[in-house]
């Protein structure tokens, strides 16, 4: 996928097929929704949607929680 999409333009049929693997197969790879919307020059939401449609189980978003460190104490 080293050819970004135009902005705003309508990705449907094969080529929406194509793409959705594509970010599937790089997001369980471990790449962020946020570098995968800047890699294809979509935005966050349409990324983020792209996933959900293809099953994708989406990652919470990391760092300390509160009641992990309550839980070491």
């Amino acid at each position: 996928m080293a050819e970004t999409l135009k902005k705003g333009s309508r990705v449907t049929g094969a080529a929406r097929d194509k793409l959705a693997a594509d970010l599937k197969k790089k997001y369980d790879a471990g790449a962020s929704i946020r570098a995968l919307a800047e890699e294809t020059g979509r935005s966050y939401g349409f990324v983020h949607r792209m996933l959900s449609e293809s099953g994708v189980t989406l990652r919470g978003r990391g760092g300390a929680t509160r009641g992990k460190k309550a839980q070491q104490a």
